[in-house]
């Protein structure tokens, strides 16, 4: 069987090839640059105004782009849909100077520079192995994206950890984040956007969806250093976001997320929380009441064996003093997620 796996993260886009045949340390392998990189590279070259369509991805440098390109006296419209890469509040898109379309058939948009929001390409990738005359035939395909859902009632901090803390009732294996398109819920918007996409362009495939942390925390735990362990912590360090799981029977006992900036300008926080988390006293509150997302402990684990790290901001723990290893899950630590997401399509799956 071959799969499929594409991580679109902040900086990379990570993807690879696995044939469930072959040793997965063989697997054909792409790290590019996100999405949101490549189209503000494309928009800053642009003079005119420009119209986007597409769905919801993730905005990253977009909204500045934009910015930028009305600073240049050029106006920027949105589609609906694709104008929620911005906010999904669409006054507040407004409200920067961003126009939201109401008829796509209106002729003054004719002259716009049409450029399409989307987070995965398929066909791109396609066309990308088919210039190595290599074909693409794919029996499973399985895609992250970090979504925070969107809740009118409740903030994207607050909503995103409520959603986290439901999926786990009881300590549970990381890979149950992983989900049917059937089960991704509306709120989750960009995960929506994603599907609806695939849809369109390429019908044939039915994509399992799952967060870009928990592929990664899932990655981690099929990490060599692992193997022999029974106790230990997961940390993905990351440029926006720090998550953290406690582990033990291979299952996940209590998670904290946190702001990696935060944890940057006081390293010895992400110690104290890890340690805390361990030992079944985190709370809440010592996350969220420092301006992270949250924390919860269903039970202790009997030790901290090591602490496995990922992540582009991972060093950070070297400011600490806890035993720790770097992931290199298949020999490749820009491959943690991508291999998090094979073996949770696999569990999803029944897969031996």
């Amino acid at each position: 069987m071959k799969i499929l796996a594409i991580d679109v993260g902040t900086g990379t886009e990570d993807i690879m090839l696995y044939d469930s045949e072959e040793f997965i340390e063989n697997s054909i392998k792409l790290v590019i640059p996100s999405p949101h990189i490549t189209i503000a590279q494309k928009l800053a070259k642009i003079e005119g105004n420009v119209y986007f369509d597409g769905v919801i991805m993730g905005g990253g440098k977009l909204k500045a782009s934009c910015l930028k390109h009305i600073e240049k006296g050029y106006k920027v419209a949105f589609e609906p849909l694709a104008a929620k890469t911005i906010r999904d509040n669409l006054e507040q898109v407004k409200s920067y100077g961003f126009e939201i379309v109401e008829d796509v058939n209106d002729e003054k948009y004719v002259d716009y520079t049409k450029i399409t929001l989307g987070d995965v390409d398929v066909s791109k990738l396609i066309n990308i192995f088919s210039s190595y005359n290599l074909d693409l035939e794919v029996d499973e395909l399985v895609i992250a994206v970090q979504d925070h859902g969107y809740s009118e009632d409740m903030g994207d901090r607050d909503f995103r950890f409520e959603k986290i803390r439901e999926r786990i009732p009881e300590p549970l294996p990381p890979e149950v984040f992983a989900m049917e398109i059937e089960e991704v819920p509306e709120y989750f918007t960009r995960m929506q956007s994603v599907i609806k996409s695939l849809a369109k362009s390429n019908p044939e495939f039915k994509p399992v969806i799952m967060d870009t942390k928990f592929a990664s925390l899932v990655g981690m735990t099929y990490d060599e250093s692992v193997a022999n362990l029974d106790s230990y912590v997961i940390a993905d360090i990351g440029n926006g976001h720090t998550t953290v799981a406690s582990i033990e029977d291979g299952k996940i006992q209590g998670i904290f997320e946190h702001h990696t900036s935060n944890l940057v300008r006081a390293p010895e926080k992400l110690e104290i929380l890890i340690n805390s988390l361990a030992d079944g006293s985190i709370k809440h509150e010592d996350v969220h009441g420092d301006h992270g997302h949250g924390a919860f402990a269903l039970n202790p684990i009997s030790k901290i064996e090591k602490v496995i790290v990922t992540g582009p901001k991972r060093t950070l723990i070297e400011e600490t003093n806890l035993d720790y290893h770097y992931a290199t899950p298949a020999g490749d630590v820009m491959m943690t997620g991508t291999v998090g997401l094979i073996k949770s399509l696999e569990f999803l799956r029944g897969i031996k």
